[in-house]
């Protein structure tokens, strides 16, 4: 894929130069260097702002995948139960990854294009098979929606879960991502999306009860949550870090940071209203039903009925306009505008906005 010069791909973001420059900058090593250290500690507490909580944050050099995989390994037995909510691809995928591991999992789900809506039934779901972890998807990329997790966290409370588990990877930035307060444990976080950071580092808060369980599983693996607790103390860590990746993470969550977080929702607010208001008036329909929360870093729509996706596609990109494609059951159905991080710019969805009606014009 070439640059275009209408970047709308939910992730990854375009990167600011900033950013760019801090990851092109040489480094020493960062097994023996001091600096490195001074630079993972000031990251973490970078992210313990972002991710609103004072748990300690595992930083892993990898695309976010690792980190969803990490935290889950590393806190699983065969057999432990797991009660995966899913409403979208990445949802119900957690319960195929845990279910892969050896843990019974049961799924309380609903359809792509809802968020959750019905508390009754996943509490009745929680309180009757007692699960040792919920998972939950907060923003569905595919499908464009943001679920609602306050009243999941009072529930996790109500019924003493272990662990609540949570993939922030899309939401995090545009949108409150409340760790401690609604009582997540494992929340997990990558640096190419709403962040806009290159792609190669993840993240993921871990509560006190996680570190615990941790220590009981003492899964080995190079994803391992376990080797990092005492990392930072030891300045030992489990592989060498990747101190350019760090270090352009590092400089992105500064630009956010100095932008402000309450500012940044907003900016990603109205970015998202313009977008699903101009596509609306283009006549195109989106995919989300009346009623779910739409995630204000993606907009997921539906493709024509009088054409198809990959005529669409190619007709976009003739005019520097890249958006994203689907997976799954929504390949070819439905595609998807990232007014995410450097993309929640009420300019640039204005000039997507511009070559979507040209094109639906043609």
């Amino acid at each position: 894929m070439q640059t275009y010069s209408i970047p709308m791909v939910p992730g990854p973001v375009k990167v600011p130069d900033e950013v760019l420059k801090a990851y092109l900058t040489n480094y020493g090593s960062s097994d023996m260097e001091p600096e490195f250290l001074d630079l993972y500690n000031r990251t973490e507490k970078q992210l313990q702002q972002v991710f609103a909580t004072k748990n300690k944050v595992v930083i892993m050099t990898g695309e976010g995948m690792i980190v969803l995989w990490g935290a889950m390994k590393s806190c699983l037995k065969p057999g432990d139960r797991v009660l995966t909510i899913g409403t979208g691809l990445f949802g119900f995928g957690a319960g195929d990854m845990a279910a892969s591991l050896g843990a019974e999992v049961q799924t309380v789900g609903f359809a792509f294009d809802e968020t959750i809506n019905d508390w009754q039934k996943v509490e009745d779901a929680v309180a009757a098979f007692k699960p040792k972890m919920i998972t939950v998807t907060h923003c569905e990329t595919p499908s464009g929606t943001l679920n609602p997790l306050e009243r999941l966290g009072e529930i996790k409370r109500k019924y003493d879960i272990p662990l609540l588990y949570v993939d922030a990877v899309a939401s995090l930035g545009g949108a409150p991502v409340l760790t401690d307060e609604w009582s997540i444990d494992l929340c997990l976080g990558g640096a190419q999306k709403v962040i806009s950071a290159p792609a190669g580092m993840s993240f993921v808060t871990v509560s006190d009860r996680a570190w615990e369980i941790a220590q009981d599983v003492a899964y080995p693996g190079y994803d391992a949550l376990l080797p990092f607790q005492n990392a930072q103390r030891d300045f030992y860590f489990p592989y060498t870090p990747y101190w350019h990746g760090m270090a352009a993470l590092s400089k992105a969550l500064e630009l956010l940071l100095n932008e402000g977080l309450e500012h940044s929702y907003r900016r990603h607010a109205e970015a998202a209203q313009l977008c699903r208001e101009g596509l609306k008036a283009a006549g195109l329909e989106l995919y989300p039903v009346e009623g779910a929360i739409q995630s204000p870093t993606v907009t997921a729509v539906k493709v024509p009925v009088n054409t198809t996706w990959k005529e669409l596609d190619g007709k976009f990109r003739q005019y520097g306009l890249a958006v994203g494609g689907n997976y799954g059951p929504l390949a070819g159905k439905v595609f998807r505008l990232g007014h995410m991080g450097t993309q929640a710019d009420q300019a640039l969805v204005q000039q997507a906005l511009d070559v979507i009606q040209k094109v639906l014009k043609a």
